[in-house]
């Protein structure tokens, strides 16, 4: 059974930072790319950042880069993401997600390519 197990989440104030964590387990966590998603209060999914299986490409939304930072540790099972310069808009749930395998990894998968996700981590910035 595939499991994903975000955390890490919390209360922070503008401009600080936090890191997200999520275990997977059930399937074979280095063949495959893998996403974090967000959903803010009252809107739709949003794609923020994939990095690829081995780790060697990673992408970001407009949104995030230079402030979010992906990484992955096939060892652990385990995807990260860094998150830094955190600013309101930015509060929302965050999902990990595994990529189709289909996806080919030199790009950013689409939301309609992401498979399983976790029950996700809240991430509220506020002053």
């Amino acid at each position: 059974e595939v499991q994903l197990v975000e955390s890490g989440g919390g209360f922070v104030q503008p401009g600080g930072s936090l890191r997200l964590s999520c275990a997977a387990s059930g399937f074979s966590f280095s063949a495959y790319g893998m996403s974090w998603v967000r959903q803010a209060p009252g809107k739709g999914l949003e794609w923020v950042s994939s990095v690829s299986p081995a780790g060697t490409y990673t992408y970001y939304a407009e949104f995030v880069k230079g402030r979010f930072t992906a990484s992955r540790d096939n060892t652990k099972r385990t995807l990260y993401l860094q998150l830094n310069s955190l600013k309101t808009e930015d509060t929302a749930i965050y999902y990990c997600a595994i990529v189709k395998i289909s996806v080919p990894s030199n790009r950013a998968p689409a939301l309609n390519e992401l498979d399983s996700r976790g029950q996700g981590t809240q991430v509220t910035v506020s002053s």
